[in-house]
């Protein structure tokens, strides 16, 4: 019995995960991605965990979400605090887990209408400018 659409209307669903890329609604990405629940998948400019930065998370904030969820890679790592410091002062909840357990508890949430957004490490991956590619 279903209780719910698998998919709502207007909220963006990670329909794939692999190796080094991820399908976002009918798109592939390439690269490391922030997927919010609701409008466009941006590019997310970083490559290599231990390249992260503040910045790269305080571009979260744009998104204004309640919940951001930072999927770190093939494994689990959590980044210092201090990266955080700006999601933690305006209060929006930070997980971190894997990047497949990371798209998993994305659409989780987004299908509860949950304000989230996806942080996607996809390291080994090429620059913004040549990740995105449309597949039928």
């Amino acid at each position: 019995m279903k209780f719910q659409p698998e998919v709502l209307a207007g909220v963006n669903a990670i329909s794939r995960h692999e190796s080094g890329r991820v399908r976002v609604q009918a798109d592939w990405h390439a690269s490391s991605v922030l997927v919010p629940w609701r409008g466009a998948v941006q590019a997310w400019p970083v490559v290599r965990f231990e390249d992260l930065t503040q910045q790269h998370f305080d571009a979260v904030l744009a998104f204004d979400p309640e919940l951001v969820i930072f999927g770190s890679g093939m494994r689990l790592r959590f980044v210092p605090a201090s990266l955080l410091r700006g999601l933690i002062e305006r209060r929006i909840g930070v997980e971190t887990m894997d990047t497949g357990a990371a798209c998993r508890t994305y659409n989780v949430l987004a299908s509860e209408g949950r304000s989230v957004v996806a942080a996607l490490l996809l390291e080994g991956s090429p620059q913004p400018s040549e990740a995105t590619r449309s597949e039928a």
